[in-house]
């Protein structure tokens, strides 16, 4: 369980630099350059992603149970992210009303998953898992919206071909990775 723990320290607290520290981050990147930020902070976030992937797998070698799941939480967690699916895709394709309208469509997707897997999964590691991850989406969403009402984003256009293929996209991902990717790489297969 310390390396899952560890691996939420590094990764999330790379994260959240931007949602505790704008000012010093920004610093840090014209003292130290764009490129240099960038490589640290993708180090930092791959050694906290694999120090998760690994903490969470020794974890479920043993799970420790702390409720019963009721029925159909598998089902709800597959529609909330499908919609988190959804909603990553918003964050990269240009032109989209998801974007357009919500600004942020990444950091919801996460609340979206998180939400979803605390849901479906009930044991000790899954709560430090998602549910850190669900306070982090939470907390982030929180200081970005801050920081749009102190220097509004740029009025986004939206065109439905761009909404149609985040839908398309972000529905044949998650099909992708619900009925093949999930178990592959989990080794659980969610439907």
């Amino acid at each position: 369980m310390l390396e899952l723990v560890l691996g939420l320290f590094i990764f999330l607290g790379v994260h959240s630099v931007r949602i505790v520290a704008n000012d010093w981050r920004s610093a840090q990147v014209r003292r130290r350059g764009a490129a240099a930020w960038k490589l640290g902070y993708t180090a930092l976030s791959l050694l906290g992603f694999g120090l998760i992937l690994w903490g969470y797998g020794l974890a479920r070698q043993n799970p420790q149970i702390l409720w019963a799941t009721p029925k159909g939480m598998n089902h709800l967690a597959a529609l909330l992210t499908l919609i988190a699916f959804v909603m990553l895709a918003a964050a990269y394709i240009p032109r989209n009303a998801i974007k357009a309208r919500l600004h942020h469509p990444m950091v919801l997707g996460v609340k979206l998953w998180a939400f979803g897997h605390l849901l479906a999964n009930n044991s000790l590691a899954d709560l430090l898992l998602f549910g850190s991850f669900l306070v982090w989406a939470v907390l982030s969403f929180r200081a970005a919206r801050q920081r749009d009402r102190l220097n509004p984003p740029a009025v986004l256009t939206a065109k439905a071909s761009g909404t149609a293929l985040t839908l398309l996209i972000g529905a044949l991902v998650w099909a992708g990775f619900a009925f093949w990717g999930h178990a592959a790489l989990i080794g659980v297969s969610p439907l």
